[in-house]
C-alpha cells in the first residue's frame, strides 16, 4: 500500500509518498538518515494510477520506500542512477523544471 499527501505554497506542489510500512520509522547509512514521518507522508491511500495523477501534477516528490520508487521508475519520473538507498530503503527526489 502507498499513502501519499500534498503539500503546496503558493504555485509550489511538494508531493510526499512513501510505502505505507514504513512509516514513523527510522533508517541510516553511515551519515545519512531518513526518517518516515506519519504527518508528512500520510495522506490518501493511493493505487498506481493515483500516484502517477498526483506525481504529474506536482512540481517537487519526496518519494521513500520500494513501491513508490518502483513505480516512479517504472514510468519515468525517477532515474535509477538517482536514487539513493538508506538503511536499504530506496528514496528519491524530484525537481521539474
Amino acid at each position: 500500500m502507498i499513502t501519499l499527501r500534498i503539500h503546496t505554497s503558493g504555485s509550489e506542489v511538494l508531493l510526499a509518498a512513501a510505502d505505507k510500512d514504513l512509516l514513523d520509522m527510522k533508517f541510516s547509512e553511515g551519515k545519512m538518515k531518513l526518517e518516515v514521518y506519519r504527518e508528512f507522508y500520510e495522506g490518501e491511500d493511493a493505487s498506481e494510477e493515483i500516484l502517477l495523477n498526483r506525481l504529474s501534477m506536482c512540481t517537487s516528490a519526496n518519494l521513500v520506500g520500494e513501491k513508490v520508487i518502483a513505480l516512479a521508475v517504472k514510468h519515468k519520473y525517477i532515474d535509477e542512477e538517482r536514487i539513493i538507498t538508506i538503511g536499504g530503503v530506496p528514496h528519491a527526489q524530484l525537481a521539474k523544471m
